[in-house]
């Protein structure tokens, strides 16, 4: 019998800070598959810890995404998108939960090589 076959594009390439060490600036690194942000936020917010709940708020840089919508719907819920345009805006997305946290993530850009990728996930969360 052989293995199903996965599409690893379908895959969330995301890494969550560690739960001991107290408070930090980044709650995870997430390193998307393209640039299409409508496909590719719902993904993240599956493979979302299921404490990280009711996110109805998403900034992130807009040069980073080929396109920015307003808002879109994410699992039958409206999310409103906030976008950064500023020229020297990090790359991260800030995902808001009214009532319930905020987390901050790093973002990888998609295009990069598959061998530095992980390497920067890995980074981010190393004392230096």
């Amino acid at each position: 019998m052989t293995a199903p076959l996965v599409d690893p594009r379908s895959l969330t390439r995301l890494r969550l800070a560690p739960a001991e060490g107290g408070p930090r600036s980044i709650d995870g690194v997430w390193w998307p598959h393209c640039d299409d942000l409508v496909t590719e936020l719902p993904r993240l917010l599956r493979a979302l810890p299921h404490t990280w709940t009711q996110i109805v708020h998403v900034t992130v840089r807009t040069a980073s995404w080929s396109a920015f919508p307003g808002r879109m719907l994410c699992a039958g819920q409206v999310l409103h998108l906030h976008g950064n345009s500023a020229v020297h805006a990090p790359a991260t997305a800030c995902l808001l939960a009214p009532g319930a946290g905020r987390w901050d993530l790093l973002v990888v850009p998609h295009l990069t090589d598959a061998r530095e990728g992980p390497r920067l996930m890995a980074a981010a969360f190393t004392d230096e």
